[in-house]
């Protein structure tokens, strides 16, 4: 019973992190973070569903010298995936909220999907967020930051304008980027408007929690040391974008690419 405890606990957790990773894929939402997902946790239910036959063969493999070296080449690499994985995330979990101490900050709102002239969920979250401060905060200017993709109707930059004066916002506080096709034109062009108004240069990022440590990465790359506020997140789809993002920072640490 007790060798059944320990192989069902992580069946269960194999499957519901299985269920996690392939639930949003119906919803449009599929990248690096739910092929990973699935394939990981795949691996993991195969696993503990046969854990006897597995254990079985590892234990033959490992009764030869290839045997010995693959299984530790092995173990080496998930050994060190894991790390990174852990110290990756706790920059994450630094980066996601640091607000300004004052109001001598000009937020700038990262651009994401635009769906049908709407804001997706994810852009509406995060003009939200941006929304709640400009009320409390009312001598705070906004650059709004997003160009116009290929399925959109309008950029992304329009597209939040209106979200924001439709909610409260003087159109005078909000300045518009809207050229810019990825997050570090977003920095790069957001910061050319702020210094081309006279606004303050103490710059606020506005995305979601499990993007700000990237973004904030590559705003520190063109010489901008900003301050966080997240968005909000739905917590179905925080795993598959935050496994994306180990990628990401991964890659960028390595290559320094967008």
């Amino acid at each position: 019973m007790k060798n059944m405890d320990v192989k069902i606990i992580p069946l269960i957790i194999s499957l519901g992190l299985l269920f996690i990773f392939i639930a949003p894929v119906p919803m449009g939402i599929f990248n690096i973070g739910n092929a990973v997902g699935i394939i990981v946790s795949g691996i993991m239910t195969g696993i503990f569903t046969f854990w006897k036959p597995f254990t079985e063969l590892i234990k033959n493999i490992w009764n030869t010298s290839i045997g010995k070296i693959f299984i530790s080449i092995i173990t080496l690499i998930i050994s060190i995936c894991a790390v990174l994985a852990i110290v990756i995330s706790v920059f994450m979990v630094k980066s996601a909220d640091d607000p300004p101490p004052d109001e001598n900050t000009t937020l700038v709102v990262l651009g994401c999907k635009v769906k049908d002239g709407r804001p997706s969920l994810m852009l509406k979250r995060r003009l939200d967020c941006a929304c709640e401060y400009l009320l409390e905060h009312n001598t705070v200017n906004v650059v709004v930051s997003g160009g116009q993709g290929s399925d959109e109707v309008m950029s992304e930059a329009q597209c939040m304008k209106e979200y924001l004066t439709g909610n409260g916002i003087s159109p005078e506080r909000i300045f518009m980027e809207d050229k810019s096709t990825s997050t570090e034109e977003n920095l790069k062009f957001s910061q050319e408007i702020i210094s081309r108004e006279g606004l303050s240069e103490k710059i606020t990022l506005v995305t979601d929690a499990f993007h700000q440590c990237r973004a904030e990465m590559l705003a520190k790359n063109i010489g901008i040391d900003p301050y966080n506020i997240s968005g909000y997140t739905s917590w179905y789809i925080v795993p598959v974008y935050w496994v994306r993002e180990w990628f990401g920072i991964a890659y960028y640490s390595v290559f320094g690419s967008k």
